[in-house]
């Protein structure tokens, strides 16, 4: 047996904010709607990771979610002009990553980050 693909389910009482967020400002497409459900996703192949933690790293919470980008500075600045609440960062990580934690509308805490080269 071998995992395939590991979905995030985040349950929300109304879709539509979502879209904003993840697809409008985060670039993702929408892969699926059925109107109660709607997967946001990309076309091409993503690394597949499940992660289980007791804190965030540097004393910040556990995100929700983590989400890496190519470009961390775009995605800080799109998110501030959108107006969601940047809870941490941008910071430059001892582990070798740059990242801020934004909420999503759903009230989620996201985790946006790049890996430095």
């Amino acid at each position: 047996m071998k995992v395939l693909r590991i979905v995030a389910n985040i349950e929300a009482p109304d879709i539509t904010p979502a879209r904003r967020f993840y697809q409008e400002i985060l670039g993702l497409d929408v892969i699926m709607d059925h109107g109660w459900i709607t997967t946001f996703g990309a076309a091409r192949p993503m690394t597949i990771q499940l992660s289980i933690a007791s804190e965030g790293g540097s004393g910040t919470p556990v995100p929700d979610l983590s989400i890496e980008v190519d470009d961390l500075d775009a995605a800080f600045e799109a998110m501030s002009v959108a107006g969601f609440a940047i809870e941490y960062g941008p910071a430059d990580e001892p582990w070798g990553v740059r990242r801020f934690y934004v909420r999503d509308p759903l009230g989620k805490l996201v985790n946006i980050l790049v890996h430095k080269n």
